[in-house]
């Protein structure tokens, strides 16, 4: 695996704007972690779907697009 690392530059406003979307993808992740635990037989598909679900149930995740939701699903 190659890590590639740099100092970022930026605004307090900037850092707050990524740090909502990390805390919406790991949202968004466990909600599906959860989902496919308690579902055995979840498939990678039932997953996207469930993370429109998600968007339409909860404003903050239905601030990242569809293809940010279904990455971190």
């Amino acid at each position: 695996m190659i890590i590639l690392e740099f100092k970022a530059y930026g605004k307090p406003h900037q850092y707050q704007a990524i740090d909502e979307a990390i805390r919406t993808v790991k949202f968004i992740r466990n909600s599906c972690i959860r989902l496919w635990m308690d579902n055995k037989g979840t498939g990678k598909y039932d997953l996207s779907k469930y993370s429109k679900v998600l968007a339409k149930k909860f404003p903050f995740a239905n601030e990242l697009n569809s293809t940010a939701r279904q990455a971190a699903a």
